[in-house]
């Protein structure tokens, strides 16, 4: 169902995928969005060891759950910045697509502790991020993106 990579010399393990996916704390993940128009939008994300899947947080309304109510496919595009060797002008960057389906989850337990692991990605200050759960958890759902299928690639620049 998913293609494979064209350029397999590129291709990076899945144990790689996952810990880029656990280090970056910025993707974009894209959608089904209205009248035939991919929708993707920059994303914080956490991605969950319990259950392999990512996470991300989101208020209650919007466009982004109206296309997800019509249709759940989504994929989620992170990379890191790269790297540059000794005089070389050209990046490596390693990157991970994601491709599955996104529940929407409003239990404000699961909200509140996915949402304190996705903040200290950020942050290790204790009473920022017992005041964001305090000021926003009620208003904020959650979207699981359960993937189907992942890789990764890691690509010179030059």
């Amino acid at each position: 169902m998913f293609r494979e990579l064209t350029r397999k010399n590129k291709q990076i393990r899945h144990e790689e995928c996952i810990e880029i996916l656990k280090r970056q704390t910025r993707g974009v993940l894209s959608v089904n969005g209205e009248d035939g128009y991919p929708y993707g939008m920059p994303m914080n994300h956490f991605y969950n060891d319990e259950d392999a899947c990512v996470y991300f947080h989101c208020g209650r309304t919007g466009h982004r759950l109206d296309v997800l109510r019509k249709c759940t496919k989504a994929s989620f595009c992170t990379y890191e910045e790269g790297c540059r060797k000794d005089g070389d002008w050209a990046l490596t960057v390693r990157s991970v697509v994601v491709f599955g389906k996104i529940e929407i989850i409003d239990d404000l337990e699961k909200v509140i502790t996915i949402s304190e692991r996705l903040c200290r990605k950020f942050t290790q200050d204790e009473q920022y991020i017992r005041k964001e759960i305090e000021s926003y958890a009620e208003a904020t759902l959650l979207l699981k993106l359960v993937p189907e299928h992942i890789c990764g690639k890691i690509v010179k620049e030059a």
